[in-house]
């Protein structure tokens, strides 16, 4: 077990309590200070595996020598201008290469820079509602879009978010999302599962949403906040196929599934479905706050000029983290990595849960991966899960939740299968202490 100095740590989180909104959640007690590779140390000194990666966000791990360097050659030069006021050549690079890496027709699109994940959701519905002039968006329960008012009415994970604000955007309708371990329809098998969310999709087209009155059906690829949940086969081609009949934009919400951390660059390409409207965010700033969305170059086209904009979207230092992040998932072949460590942890956890009941189910794609954590009645265990991610933190890995009950497992993609497994041994451990 890690043993801290509990007088650093506490101090400053006496502060943090004195000066900070408790609206802020955290999940573990770790007061940090620095980080290194898959690394991050506290006030203390000591070490903790990083299995939350900020997130899912420092895709290329902590302070990486060509990330910093990058933004110090742009600081040295310019860290502010504003893209209203003129152009930036680092902006324009980061379109460019995120382009390249972009599936179908989006190789061939159009983008737009901001500032966090939230913001690249709220621009690319307004996008949709702007050029097709239609007033509904259709989004998934189980799925996170983000707090701002307009993001969180399609957000839709949990009552916490939306309580207490019912000025949220309208012309928002929620069906359900194919959770297939537990399916909101009860179905047994995923292709059922998916088959009959696809189903209600239509039913809403059919008795609450006119399709001459939407505008676009906005989707996670993998759900991410809501519990790492990945679709069966069928669905999101299902989605595409109804966007398609009916003139609807798809728009996929890859903020965290994006930049290579489910084993492909952007996880519509699990099932080769390519998009209207990609939304980014997390990763693409290589730790710096930056997104963006990249669409079709009609639909960008269509925005007249200052339709749309921002003060700090499109950052210079910003632009060139993420350039160097980029570069180096492509040159480091961290996404092959992704695969293969990602497999081996879900592995892991799938042997582990042969003699562990408390692991309901274990699911992902590279590494975004889940372990589920049930009470003997098999539903979420929601305060086992609070207990947990704490006690892993104590024992030297940062980790946090996602779902009701779920194991967030995304570390940075340059970790080794050997790094992943002192972390999973450490899990393991941990989740013993609370078998049933």
């Amino acid at each position: 077990m890690v043993k801290r100095n509990e007088s650093g740590s506490a101090e400053w989180i006496e502060r943090d309590h004195a000066a900070v909104t408790p609206a802020i959640y955290r999940y573990t007690d770790i007061v940090f200070q620095r980080g290194e590779g898959v690394y991050l140390y506290d006030v203390e000194g000591r070490r903790y595996l990083d299995f939350a990666a900020g997130i899912a966000t420092m895709n290329v791990g902590h302070c990486h020598p060509a990330v910093v360097e990058a933004i110090c050659q742009q600081a040295r030069l310019l860290t502010h201008a504003a893209c209203h006021v003129g152009y930036m050549t680092p902006y324009v690079e980061l379109v460019e290469a995120v382009k390249a890496v972009a599936p179908g027709v989006l190789k061939n699109g159009k983008a737009v820079l901001m500032n966090s994940g939230s913001e690249a959701v709220e621009t690319g519905i307004k996008l949709a509602r702007y050029v097709t002039n239609r007033p509904m968006i259709l989004a998934f329960t189980d799925s996170f879009h983000g707090r701002p008012m307009g993001a969180l009415a399609l957000t839709a994970t949990s009552t916490v978010y939306r309580r207490r604000l019912s000025g949220l955007l309208t012309g928002v309708y929620h069906t359900p999302y194919p959770y297939c371990y537990r399916c909101p329809l009860k179905h047994k098998s995923p292709e059922t599962c998916g088959l009959a969310c696809l189903n209600l999709v239509e039913k809403a087209l059919q008795t609450v949403v006119p399709p001459e009155d939407l505008a676009g059906i906005i989707v996670e690829p993998i759900i991410g906040e809501g519990g790492y949940i990945v679709p069966p086969d069928g669905f999101l081609q299902g989605l595409r196929e109804i966007c398609d009949r009916h003139g609807v934009l798809l728009i996929a919400d890859e903020v965290q599934t994006g930049l290579g951390r489910t084993g492909k660059m952007f996880a519509v390409e699990h099932w080769d479905v390519v998009p209207d409207i990609v939304c980014l965010g997390k990763a693409i700033g290589g730790g710096l706050p930056l997104a963006g969305v990249l669409a079709r170059a009609d639909l960008m086209d269509a925005w007249p000029p200052a339709a749309h904009g921002t003060t700090f979207g499109g950052n210079p230092v910003a632009c060139r983290a993420g350039l160097a992040t980029l570069r180096i998932v492509q040159e480091e072949n961290l996404i092959d990595n992704a695969i293969s460590v990602g497999d081996h942890i879900q592995s892991r956890f799938r042997e582990a849960q042969k003699e562990l009941p408390i692991i309901g189910d274990v699911r992902g794609k590279g590494l975004m991966v889940a372990a589920e954590l049930v009470n003997p009645d098999g539903s979420p265990a929601r305060e086992v899960i609070k207990k947990v991610t704490k006690e892993i933190g104590d024992h030297g890995v940062a980790i946090i939740k996602c779902g009701a009950s779920s194991l967030r497992i995304a570390p940075p993609l340059i970790i080794t299968q050997e790094q992943a497994d002192e972390g999973v041994d450490i899990i393991i451990e941990v989740l013993r202490r609370y078998q049933w």
